[in-house]
């Protein structure tokens, strides 16, 4: 086993690399590593997960992913090589022997290498300790501010280490090998003064005097136009060297260390004149033919007779579109962006959907926070996803340069330039810059003021990651609207008589609308030209989803055209994923199921997903749950109709498939249907469950989407699929019977009989009766079960007859009918025998020796509640070991043995408490109530039943 930081954050074994998911499960495999022995508080995990305020329950998050982690490091047998994920308090421990951590064993090389004596045995070391290193550290994380100096530091340390691999090449005379290993990272790294300067003495000293001077004046230019500075000492100190042609190394001269301790001579240490009130330093560019290469000299601006690059008191520059109306909610916001901006040189990050409002928060918060920018307001608009095109960047600095007071003369014609001119001019200034709609990261950054007391508000579509990793850019996400602050919206539009006329319509067409503000705007303005429409009306031809998009766009603005220009800029996988989610029946989505959707594996789908998230076309609410705002499911549905059914059915055989797994895990044992309708596609790949538990979670967690598969599998016609999603989910059903599942297992029923099918019949009015039978409804539930048993042998399932027989016994014994009961349920008995199917024999026993029970022959009911007991191993059927100790118990009290009767309904409620199987707890419990005046028996039972009564 062995973990890496030193590249894509990873767990090697020897089968291949661990599925560590998401990236925030990496940040904190990270953060773990990276404090490897050493207890991780929950807080600095946080710190780590999140750089902005965190979610509220980033606790419980943290908790899922070690929970996760932990079994992924037991699985590959971590306790072999002394790995350990453990608890203590509020923090966590990784505990790993230092070798099996990539960058401890980079540390433990370096400091071996600086221990040898041989310089070649040094460069053994320092290689093999750089051969550690594939890609940027702590790659594939989603890095906070501790993981982001973390990542520095640790790339910092390599880039040393170059270098002094570089020397010690140069040590043993192998300097053409020294200007290979330099030449790479300095393309990598074309601003680090201290490579360019290792470089250009390694290609001295390898003959190529040219090629070390070119790389001195590129690197001066680069430094002049990017950073707006001269070459530090390190790369003077080289260049000197070179000019004098002394071998030596710059270190050795007595001159460079001189210079190094007094401090280059920089603009900033020109004379007074230099830098008078209202001067700014101009580099001069380089004369045509200079071969001295001297460093560019600093003059200053001209005199009043030609215009200077800024004037010495420059007057307030407004760029800013009106303040937007009709501005409605967005406090917390608002007060985001406040506290984001008061940072040093903050650049404030916007981000949404279309038509969420980023860019009315933005100039809300602009314009009510003038006073902040004494020295102006800059906006460009970037049109990142526009269908016009985004600006070219020398159009929008040289807008910015003309405003701040540069005559168009001045305005440098490359873009680079441009960019120093503007640092330079905003250096000292209070200024606030808008940059709205930016699609990437790159073309922001070249846009950014220079001075520490600027604001830059940056709104997009997408997440820019990239800057908020290069600039510390602050994200403020931006969500839609709240039904209150909806309606606001609508007031200030059509005025609060209107809204106030028809507040329940008012409402509706906000929900409608999805909270959008684009949306709602697009509502009210064709409610506004026509002061005869309802609300109400308005919101009745809004409810059908058919032409809901059509209403939300008037003229060229719009719900959908403004979902157009997100789509068309993405890659064609992702544009495919997102079209085929509009034909998803639930509400959520997976990878699976999303790799079922769009006919691909869930790690494509799981790819594509993040894209879409970046672009804010779907949320991710939880680690691999992903949901889509109505409005985009409508946009999305419309990209590829014909696909609907191809896309439905892969989603319905991945449900089935799933449902098999998860109730296998669940019950194994069971014999559910598991028969696979005509024509099923099996997915990809099928969701592995670890235990029971887990299956169980799923189970629950995917009810309403299984429930509205069903429906639309029933609507389309697929009657095969829709009962065979509801009946899969029958270890859900049993664990939780009063859960109101009557309403989905009646469309089983009507599937089923659609379909004409009377084994699934059989099946569904099977569980559908035991269920009537639980609510209650025993008359409605013998109704229906009279019917079971013959409708399974027509089939030729004899195992659903003998689970029909044990239903109707119930039901039959619950309305008096105690021999036709039992007649019943020893008919399950001899067939569950005959068909060798243990699950089904120990079923019909427990419901046999409860009906002996009743009929006051415990000697019997006791009997068959061992043989029952007997059939089942102890680590499987929690719930029915828990029934059969409580009838064993109940059948020793009715034979006046009460200590044994108590040890068992104990042992009953305890086995049930601990597997969460509340009901048999509670049926055991009110046995011990009525039988022992224990008061901790009255304390388990009250919170068995609260637990029951508020399950969800």
């Amino acid at each position: 086993m062995e973990f890496r930081l030193l590249g894509t954050v990873a767990v090697e074994t020897y089968t291949g690399p661990l599925p560590l998911g998401p990236a925030k499960r990496r940040s904190l495999l990270a953060a773990l590593l990276l404090s490897a022995n050493t207890p991780v508080s929950v807080g600095r995990l946080t710190d780590s997960l999140w750089d902005d305020t965190p979610p509220s329950q980033a606790r419980g998050v943290i908790q899922g992913h070690v929970s996760r982690l932990r079994a992924l490091l037991v699985g590959a047998d971590a306790e072999a090589y002394g790995v350990e994920l453990a608890t203590l308090g509020d923090a966590y421990v990784l505990r790993a022997p230092e070798t099996l951590v990539d960058a401890q064993r980079f540390e433990e090389l370096l400091m071996l290498a600086r221990e040898q004596r041989s310089p070649g045995d040094t460069v053994l070391m320092l290689k093999e300790a750089l051969s550690l290193w594939q890609g940027p550290a702590l790659s594939g994380a989603f890095a906070g501010p501790p993981l982001k100096a973390a990542a520095h530091s640790l790339e910092e340390s390599r880039l040393a280490t170059v270098e002094l691999l570089a020397r010690t090449y140069g040590t043993l005379g192998e300097h053409h090998r020294a200007a290979a290993l330099l030449s790479a990272e300095t393309a990598a790294h074309p601003l680090r003064e201290s490579l360019a300067a290792e470089l250009m003495l390694a290609l001295y000293r390898a003959g190529r005097q040219s090629e070390a001077l070119d790389r001195f004046h590129r690197t001066r230019r680069l430094l002049a136009d990017e950073l707006g500075i001269d070459p530090g000492p390190k790369l003077a100190d080289a260049y000197a060297l070179i000019l004098r042609g002394d071998p030596g190394p710059p270190a050795a001269a007595p001159a460079a260390r001189a210079r190094v301790s007094s401090g280059p001579a920089t603009p900033s240490t020109a004379s007074p004149a230099s830098t008078e009130v209202g001067a700014v330093p101009v580099a001069e560019p380089p004369v045509a033919g200079d071969t001295a290469g001297a460093p560019p000299v600093v003059r200053r601006p001209p005199s009043s007779a030609q215009p200077a690059v800024h004037p010495a008191d420059p007057l307030p520059v407004d760029l800013l579109p009106r303040a937007p109306r009709g501005f409605q909610g967005r406090t917390a916001e608002l007060a985001a962006l406040t506290r984001a901006a008061a940072g040093e040189s903050p650049v404030c990050l916007i981000t949404g959907p279309a038509g969420v409002g980023k860019t009315a928060l933005a100039l809300q918060w602009a314009h009510r926070n003038e006073a902040l920018f004494p020295d102006g307001r800059l906006f460009a608009d970037l049109r990142g996803f526009s269908e016009a095109g985004e600006p070219a960047q020398i159009d929008v600095l040289r807008e910015f340069l003309l405003a701040l007071g540069v005559p168009p003369r001045r305005v440098p014609e490359s873009a680079p330039a441009a960019a120093a001119l503007f640092r330079s001019l905003t250096g000292r200034r209070r200024l606030l810059v808008v940059l709205d709609n930016a699609r990437d990261s790159a073309t922001v950054r070249a846009l950014l003021p220079g001075g520490t007391d600027c604001v830059t508000l940056v709104t997009s579509r997408h997440r820019l990651e990239g800057l908020i990793a290069s600039d510390a850019a602050r994200p403020v996400p931006l969500d839609t609207l709240e039904a209150d602050d909806g309606t606001a919206l609508l007031a200030g539009v059509l005025g609060e008589e209107r809204v106030l006329a028809e507040p329940v319509a008012a409402r509706r067409l906000a929900e409608l609308c999805g909270g959008l503000p684009l949306a709602l705007r697009v509502t009210a303005a064709r409610l506004a030209g026509r002061p005869q429409w309802t609300l109400a009306a308005l919101a009745d031809e809004l409810a059908d989803e058919r032409g809901r998009l059509a209403f939300l766009d008037v003229d060229d603005t719009g719900v959908a055209a403004a979902l157009r220009l997100t789509v068309q800029h993405l890659p064609p996988d992702a544009v495919h994923q997102f079209a085929r989610l509009g034909h998803h029946p639930g509400g959520h989505v997976d990878p699976y199921a999303a790799a079922a959707l769009a006919g691909t594996d869930p790690v494509a789908a799981a790819a594509a997903l993040e894209r879409l998230a970046a672009a804010h076309l779907v949320s991710e609410t939880a680690p691999g749950r992903w949901v889509l705002h109505d409005l985009v499911r409508l946009y999305a549905r419309g990209l590829d109709p014909a696909a609907a059914r191809e896309a439905l059915v892969g989603v319905l055989d991945h449900g089935i498939a799933t449902a098999l797994a998860a109730a296998d895990t669940a019950e194994p044992g069971g014999e559910p249907c598991f028969v696979l309708p005509d024509g099923f596609r099996r997915p990809a790949a099928v969701r592995d469950f670890a235990d029971r538990a887990e299956a169980m979670r799923w189970l629950s967690a995917e009810r309403e989407n299984l429930a509205l598969a069903a429906q639309a599998a029933r609507d389309a016609g697929l009657e095969d699929r829709a009962w065979r999603i509801i009946l899969l989910q029958w270890p859900q059903v049993v664990w939780r019977v009063r859960d109101n599942w009557t309403p989905l297992l009646e469309l089983a029923l009507e599937s089923a009989r659609a379909g004409k099918d009377a084994y699934a019949e059989s099946r569904v009015l099977t569980l559908l009766g035991w269920v009537l039978t639980e609510e209650g409804r025993a008359a409605e539930a013998a109704a229906l079960l009279e019917h079971s048993p013959r409708l399974a042998r027509e089939a030729g399932d004899p195992l659903g007859e003998a689970t029909a027989l044990i239903n109707l016994a119930v039901v039959r014994a619950e309305l008096g009918e105690l021999p036709a009961a039992t007649e019943n349920c020893a008919r399950a008995v001899e067939l569950a025998r005959r068909e060798e199917d243990r699950h089904t024999e120990m079923l019909a026993l427990q419901h046999l020796a409860r009906m002996r029970l009743t009929a006051r022959r415990p000697e019997e009911a006791l009997a068959h509640a061992r043989t029952a007991l007997d059939l089942g191993p102890e680590h499987e059927e929690a719930a029915r070991r828990s029934l059969l100790l409580a009838i064993c118990g109940e059948a020793h009290l009715a034979l006046g043995q009460e200590d044994d009767g108590v040890r068992l309904l104990d042992r009953a409620a305890r086995e049930a408490e601990d597997a969460g199987y509340d009901e048999g707890a509670v049926r055991a419990l009110e046995v011990l109530v009525r039988t022992t005046a224990e008061p901790s028996y009255r304390v388990r039972h009250e919170r068995s039943a609260l637990r029951l009564a508020t399950a969800p």
